[in-house]
């Protein structure tokens, strides 16, 4: 993948990662778990939020999961 394409991905990941365990430790603290509860639940969502980036943005080997035969 090209710089080009490496720098909007991962300003995007970014804007949306930062928000996400923001808020999810802001919603822990409002539920009334304690500090480190709330920063693993922030920490946990950012994780999530760039796994599943990663896993949409991954480009897929030709053949591989396509192939029914592949499935066995």
């Amino acid at each position: 993948m090209s710089v080009t394409a490496v720098l909007p991905t991962t300003a995007l990941i970014l804007v949306v990662a930062l928000p996400a365990a923001a808020g999810a430790g802001k919603l822990a603290r409002l539920d009334g778990a304690g500090k480190p509860a709330a920063l693993k639940q922030g920490a946990a969502a950012s994780a999530t939020v760039i796994t599943f980036t990663a896993a949409v943005t991954a480009r897929p080997r030709r053949g591989v999961l396509l192939n029914p035969i592949c499935w066995r």
